[in-house]
């Protein structure tokens, strides 16, 4: 979350900064909230300076009549300490609430719009779009014919949204976290397997809703666990309540997680298939980093993310995420889109990794800080996430750009140790 003495110092730049993004939360009130609250905590601390005071007097007391009235005095200044600590506790929960609902600030260079259509494009890679001398398929058709894809048992077994891979494809999701995971070692990454559960405060440390009417979270009946909806979740609750070394920083983890999410009000052409599940599988880049440190980070993740498109031969563009779509813990996002022919009319570029600077706003939320040798104090330390590969959309790129005219599928050549084959022949 936000700094609150940065709020209020910024009323008006935060309240700007909601409406850009779309957010709704009450930046007027807060500041009125806080206000009084400050001034009730002066109330308290000096109606307590004030009974200790009269505590101090009843045993010099002259006689009973005189101590029972400074007992008297005494227990009605903690009664109006204790009232006012009431009125204060209400009033830090409020402001809490406001203060929780409000999002990060955005980059300056960051476009202004209220969703992607307001998304700026930065760059493409080397490979274009394929030029097909037969009409394409979507990867649902060429799922269903190869025999990759079952839908129809997915739906039967647990419903809309959820799917079984079979044969190559199988191998190339193992493929492709094998491919991620042996590029990001090479760049520093420690690779973490991570629970595909988390505590419902981790979940809104990292800015998730776990709870609730609006929330994309699976939740256990009954318990504080959440089934996660991205390794970013556990991975930034790694340091939650703890403090480390500035030598410590950059910290670059690589986390593989099945990922959960509801996907609600998601149903549409351009999310059938595996663009929009239930359940997918990622390898997730995040890092803790000196604050300093966070602009050059996200540059780093992005291009990581450029040279794994790369490497597949896949046809992607890098574009700059607009206000009105960045997320409550993101100040920049770049997403990197891939071509794919089987979306709309002709083909259209459909989202396939994103990655985030939060900056220090999910460490305030986690409590995540830093500390310099020879200085006093802690700092908060700044927090970023990367997709390397989310399995089930990078499937619909290379299966779409990758089909043959005789219905068969060619294999990337950078995954082909993994996947034992050439291509995918019809069956």
């Amino acid at each position: 979350m936000l700094d609150r003495k940065f709020i209020l110092e910024n009323a008006d730049l935060v309240e700007e900064n909601c409406r850009r993004r779309g957010a709704q939360a009450d930046v007027p009130r807060l500041v009125q909230l806080e206000q009084r609250r400050r001034e009730l905590l002066v109330e308290v601390q000096e109606l307590n300076r004030q009974a200790n005071e009269v505590s101090k007097t009843i045993g010099k007391a002259q006689d009973d009549a005189q101590r029972e009235a400074r007992k008297e005095q005494g227990r009605l200044l903690r009664e109006r300490k204790d009232a006012a600590q009431h009125e204060h506790d209400q009033l830090e929960q409020q402001v809490l609430a406001i203060q929780s609902g409000i999002p990060n600030m955005s980059h300056p260079a960051a476009p202004v719009g209220a969703d992607d259509a307001a998304n700026l494009e930065l760059r493409r890679g080397p490979h274009a779009p394929p030029a097909f001398d037969f009409p394409p398929r979507d990867h649902v058709a060429l799922g269903e014919s190869l025999q990759l894809i079952d839908f129809e048992a997915g739906a039967r077994i647990a419903g809309h949204g959820f799917y079984f891979l079979k044969n190559e494809a199988v191998l190339l999701e193992l493929a492709l976290q094998q491919y991620a995971v042996q590029l990001l070692l090479t760049e520093g990454f420690t690779p973490v397997i991570t629970p595909d559960l988390a505590y419902t405060e981790i979940l809104q440390g990292t800015g998730y809703i776990p709870r609730g009417p609006e929330t994309q979270i699976y939740s256990i009946e009954n318990t504080n666990l959440n089934l996660v909806a991205t390794a970013e979740i556990t991975l930034g609750g790694l340091l939650a309540g703890k403090t480390v070394d500035a030598d410590e920083l950059p910290l670059k983890l690589c986390g593989i997680s099945h990922c959960f999410r509801t996907e609600a009000g998601a149903a549409g052409r351009a999310s059938r298939g595996l663009y929009r599940v239930h359940q997918f599988t990622k390898v997730e880049m995040f890092a803790f980093t000196l604050p300093d440190q966070s602009e050059q980070m996200l540059d780093h993740f992005c291009d990581i993310e450029c040279r794994i498109f790369e490497g597949l031969k896949l046809p992607y563009r890098v574009v700059d995420t607009a206000t009105g779509d960045l997320g409550g813990p993101a100040y920049r996002k770049f997403d990197l889109e891939a071509w794919m022919p089987g979306r709309g009319d002709g083909g259209e570029w459909g989202e396939v990794t994103s990655t985030s600077n939060c900056t220090d706003f999910q460490a305030r939320r986690l409590d995540a800080r830093f500390k310099r040798k020879g200085e006093k104090g802690t700092h908060f330390v700044h927090t970023l996430n990367g997709t390397a590969v989310a399995v089930s959309r990078a499937l619909v790129a290379i299966l779409e750009n990758y089909q043959q005219a005789d219905g068969g599928v060619l294999i990337p050549e950078v995954l082909r140790p993994w996947v034992g084959k050439d291509r995918i022949d019809p069956r």
